[in-house]
């Protein structure tokens, strides 16, 4: 990336069932934005009763998985033993390292009354040295998120640090990633001790370094950042981080800074040597081709 911020529309994916996202990194002109190497906006979606999300067991690894909802919940189980549920507010951050395997569904109780869905997941790209680590999971309630007030802004800090505040999530690298909800005509500075920064509008409309961004829009950028202005009352993501320490390969469900690597995960989830999920070992998501 350069000094001029790139604009982002996404790709929209259809998973199914009238749910869809929005597929924002990567991008050609983007390839990461700090260790952000992955980002999809979900929804909104409004599932009828006995409806609901289903993503079946697969792996990961090199990467940690970040969830954020606006609406609704989903119920994570992984190869560790964790379950727990979403809600908006809170964080599941659940760190792959050499390898690990989740699922996501609706929970029973929510697919029998029907939801709305909607929010933020991303991939974050763990550093080399640190790739193999041993996977982990943590879920965060909302009251342990800093919660930061500027003058029409109400900023919610998911992970990382900025605007004097760290989050308790722990990261891997310098990085931010927060909520910030603006008021029309308000202005907020973006955390300096970063290098690389995105923005993404939920909704509403601001203006950022000479361009304006409606909602579903990112943009992202290098170097010194300018302030971000609402232009109506706006909610946005806000993220980045200090620069990658080299590229890496995204291949489905894996990061890796070398192709050996990903044949090998693509080995062992064909050869079924990855752990299975605990109350969700009758599915899986088999290995794409």
């Amino acid at each position: 990336m350069d000094a001029q911020p790139i604009l982002i529309e996404g790709r929209r994916h259809d998973l199914g069932d009238g749910f869809a996202v929005r597929r924002l990194l990567p991008v050609l002109e983007a390839r990461h934005v700090g260790p952000f190497v992955f980002y999809d906006h979900m929804g909104p979606v409004d599932f009828a009763p006995g409806k609901g999300m289903d993503v079946r067991p697969h792996p990961h690894i090199g990467l940690a998985t970040v969830t954020w909802l606006f609406d609704g919940s989903i119920r994570h189980r992984d190869s560790l033993g964790s379950l727990a549920d979403i809600r908006p507010g809170e964080v599941n951050w659940m760190t792959a390292g050499r390898g690990i395997v989740h699922s996501e569904r609706t929970p029973p109780e929510v697919r029998a009354a029907g939801q709305r869905l909607h929010g933020i997941q991303v991939w974050v790209a763990l550093p080399r040295d640190q790739a193999e680590v041993a996977p982990a999971f943590h879920h965060h309630e909302a009251d342990a998120l800093p919660r930061i007030r500027r003058p029409g802004v109400a900023l919610v800090l998911i992970a990382g640090t900025g605007w004097g505040e760290a989050s308790p999530v722990k990261v891997f690298a310098p990085m931010f990633f927060a909520e910030a909800r603006l008021d029309a005509g308000a202005e907020l500075a973006l955390p300096a001790e970063h290098a690389e920064y995105g923005v993404h509008v939920i909704e509403g409309e601001l203006a950022w370094c000479n361009t304006t961004l409606a909602a579903g829009q990112m943009a992202a950028q290098s170097g010194a950042a300018a302030a971000i202005k609402a232009i109506r009352p706006s909610r946005v993501m806000l993220f980045g981080g200090a620069p990658l320490d080299g590229e890496r390969r995204l291949w489905w469900n894996f990061v890796a800074a070398d192709d050996a690597r990903i044949e090998q995960a693509k080995a062992d989830w064909r050869e079924g040597r990855f752990p299975v999920v605990p109350g969700d070992e009758q599915e899986s998501i088999p290995l794409p081709g």
